[in-house]
């Protein structure tokens, strides 16, 4: 029986475990990435363990969330990243590079490598034959300081791709088609990995964005083969030398298959508020538009960029529209400035703004009241564009480009505008913006740290007894930006958790910051995928401070579930989703004798107000529930 790609670079990299659907495995990791929404809880972390060298190969700290100098807050935060990088040979790119995993493609990533990143979106690697995960910040500090990770053992479905794209249906769509197929919760415990001869049509940012969008489904990374549209990339960024040939053995057997045939495929877009919420662009129909965002970590590449030059030549964006742009590196920037595109883009009245992720997190460009903004981004949830009444579609730089000059959501293949083909470029190297960490160590490099930076908080050893009043019940598919937003107001405060925990279900109920405190022992009685979206750990930090105990939940997304294990909060699935119902906040619940029920795998959790006892299950892994005993990975490093 033949070998998934997946499983070949895995088993390559396998320091314990078997591979099998299900079971814990170690996996060595080869490099680390962090950005500065996340870092500094990250570099926090690091330190707490008291590293003496860090064990990847290469590991990169990105400035690229939140750029803008408002205070002196983001400013700090970037000084103390920087200083820890020092401190441990991390490499340090500046503000103004661009977007991390963008610069990871054109830099550093290499075909069979497996990368670690404490942003949801590092799956981008996949697009490039990588085994790249998203993960919470305490997983990469770990991965930093041992060298590896801890997970189960995924499925892997074959998303076979026969046929080729059409002009106007671009990589975005074929990611927007397997949404609409699986949904977010599709990928659950599943690599997704892309076979078949339709690959060969697809260039590397092509597969990039589809790779990226992947988190969209849930899935723990996607994969596509390394051949040779990998190495025409490398050869454009100067690194042939990083490319080796990959692929599934031609008698791989996979757990699902999903065909999908691109000459088939049409524009599409995900309507308010979810990535899965899909629908052809024609169906959709002619609706008004106020705003459109091309850019992001997805859609941020050379050749995005230049089909949305080739759209705008000789046009000009509609005046009721605002357009604005993001390069995804320095080096794209660069190339569009030195071949006239980005004239192009900015006589059609287009808004070039900073190669960062910008207006994908909520940090500016916020549409109006009530506006309809189009972006090229990964996710379209309520309010994280910054406008809560906004309504948020997500489509291929094409269509947003033409869109843009019609005033109205267009299908591109409908109109007389011409696409060609966007041919490859040689990029010349430029590291200007990366700081290296040559001749520094502990030794001889201090940490700055400023006044807005605090102590991530810890979590004690699980008691015999764990008791907690229900402090919030909320529905299904909450998102870790309704449990932690991160926008403008908030994102300066991310090395902030005191702070932050005054917003946290803010989106929900303004009141449960507030409650939680009266309570101050809590728990969470959720829906289904309860904490999808972004790896942000802030999201179980803040709960944490706020003395969240544990959630049930009908079920939890993935990263998000490992991110309250390691911060020892504990996550129990119903055994029966219509218990659910039953709970009311402000009822009192208990766990009597916990040690031993969570070793168990079987919880019982007794309202003590209505005398009723509801049967939960934990799916812990041995090494999960070393976790939960200690109270979270920070405890249970220091007691080994």
């Amino acid at each position: 029986m033949g070998k998934t790609l997946a499983y070949k670079i895995l088993e390559n990299h396998l320091l314990a475990g078997e591979l099998v659907p299900g079971e814990e495995i170690t996996i060595k990791i080869d490099q680390t990435l962090t950005q500065d929404s996340t870092g500094t809880m990250v570099y926090l972390q690091l330190e707490a363990m008291e590293v003496d060298k860090i064990q990847t190969e290469l590991s990169v700290a990105y400035i690229d969330h939140n750029t803008l100098q408002t205070g002196f807050e983001n400013a700090d935060d970037h000084a103390f990243i920087k200083s820890v990088a020092k401190r441990h040979g991390v490499l340090f790119s500046k503000p103004g590079n661009g977007i991390c995993h963008q610069l990871h493609l054109e830099n550093y990533g290499k075909p069979g490598k497996t990368l670690l990143g404490s942003d949801s979106h590092t799956p981008t690697g996949g697009g490039m034959g990588m085994i790249a995960i998203g993960a919470g910040g305490l997983d990469v500090a770990v991965a930093m300081a041992k060298g590896t990770y801890t997970l189960k053992c995924p499925k892997v479905v074959n998303v076979h791709l026969t046929g080729k794209l059409n002009p106007w249906t671009s990589a975005k769509d074929v990611i927007l088609y397997v949404l609409q197929q699986l949904t977010v919760k599709g990928g659950v415990g599943k690599i997704i990995e892309y076979t078949g001869e339709g690959v060969k049509s697809l260039s590397l940012t092509d597969r990039a964005t589809i790779t990226n969008m992947g988190a969209e489904l849930g899935a723990t990374t996607s994969v596509f083969p390394s051949d040779e549209n990998t190495l025409e990339y490398l050869k454009s960024q100067d690194r042939e030398a990083d490319y080796t040939p990959l692929a599934a053995d031609a008698d791989a057997v996979y757990d699902q298959t999903l065909e999908v045939n691109l000459s088939e495929l049409v524009p599409l877009a995900a309507k308010p508020h979810s990535p899965d919420n899909v629908d052809s662009v024609d169906n959709i129909g002619e609706i008004k538009i106020d705003q459109v965002a091309i850019g992001s970590c997805t859609n941020s590449s050379y050749a995005d960029l230049m089909k949305v030059a080739q759209i705008l030549k000789g046009r000009k964006v509609h005046p009721d529209v605002s357009l604005v742009i993001s390069p995804g590196s320095s080096k794209i920037l660069t190339k569009l400035a030195e071949n006239g595109a980005l004239a192009v883009m900015i006589s059609a009245g287009a808004r070039i703004i900073e190669n960062a992720c910008g207006p994908c997190i909520g940090m500016g460009q916020s549409p109006k009241s009530g506006a309809v903004s189009l972006r090229t981004f990964n996710r379209n949830f309520k309010g994280r564009s910054g406008t809560l009444d906004a309504s948020v579609y997500l489509v291929s730089p094409e269509t947003a480009a033409i869109s843009a000059v019609t005033g109205v959501l267009t299908n591109g293949a409908e109109t007389d505008a011409v696409l060609t083909e966007i041919l490859p470029e040689f990029f010349s190297k430029n590291d200007n913006f990366i700081v290296y960490p040559k001749g520094t160590d502990k030794t001889n490099t201090e940490v700055e740290m400023g006044p807005n930076i605090k102590p991530f908080p810890r979590n004690v050893a699980l008691p015999e007894t764990v008791t907690a009043k229900v402090a919030l019940h909320p529905g299904d598919n909450i998102t870790t930006d309704d449990i932690m937003p991160s926008d403008s107001r908030l994102l300066p405060y991310r090395s902030n958790i005191p702070h932050l925990a005054n917003y946290c279900f803010e989106k929900i109920d303004n009141t449960f910051a507030g409650r939680c405190l009266e309570f101050k022992e809590c728990a969470i009685v959720g829906g289904d995928n309860y904490g999808q979206g972004s790896s942000r750990e802030h999201a179980a930090l803040a709960p944490l401070y706020l003395g969240v105990k544990f959630i049930i939940a009908k079920s939890f997304a993935r990263i998000h579930r490992s991110n309250l294990i390691n911060s020892g909060i504990i996550p129990l699935v119903f055994n029966n989703p219509a218990d659910y119902d039953d709970f009311e906040i402000g009822q009192s619940l208990a766990i009597e004798n916990a040690p031993a029920q969570i070793k168990s795998g079987t919880v019982l959790v007794k309202n003590l107000d209505t005398g009723k006892t509801y049967e939960t299950s934990t799916n812990f892994t041995p090494a999960e529930i070393t976790l939960i005993m200690a109270g979270g990975k920070i405890n249970s490093m220091k007691e080994n």
